[in-house]
């Protein structure tokens, strides 16, 4: 993400970062905080992710690893259970994600996913097809269970 943070920043645009306490004592933002249009720094990574689906219009991950899978992972989730009401998206650079979306097909073949919910998150490698997605999103509805 600093990597993209920093792209954006000499570009023009504004960054709002999102750290914890932790990584901040550590120096591991030290370079990039100056640049920020703001900052808000929690006390884990738990309150952390929390903050960022709060002020957030969407959830898209870049190619990453096991913290961006677990973060994208959880706002889908999240979503499911009608804490978060955005979109989720992964995009899908060079078919990076191409054995998660069959992971998350297999899940509706086998009945861990509804196939309503499973059209509910996009893996996607086109910028049109992800901006359409994320500006006619529609959360999922909600699961009721009989009392």
């Amino acid at each position: 993400m600093g990597i993209l943070s920093d792209q954006v920043l000499s570009e023009g645009g504004q960054v709002h970062g999102v750290t914890t306490k932790q990584l901040v004592a550590r120096g591991a933002e030290s370079p990039r905080l100056k640049g920020l249009a703001d900052l808000t720094i929690t006390d884990n990574m738990s309150a952390r992710k929390a903050e960022m689906m709060n002020i957030s219009n969407g959830c898209i991950a870049l190619p990453g690893g096991i913290g961006t899978l677990e973060e994208i992972t959880q706002a889908f989730s999240w979503a499911r259970l009608g804490d978060n009401p955005n979109p989720c998206v992964f995009y899908n650079v060079n078919g990076y994600y191409d054995p998660l979306a069959q992971m998350f097909d297999k899940m509706t073949s086998e009945g861990f996913l509804s196939a309503e919910d499973r059209k509910k998150v996009l893996f996607s490698d086109s910028l049109d097809e992800i901006y359409s997605f994320m500006t006619t999103y529609v959360p999922p509805k909600i699961r009721q269970y009989k009392k």
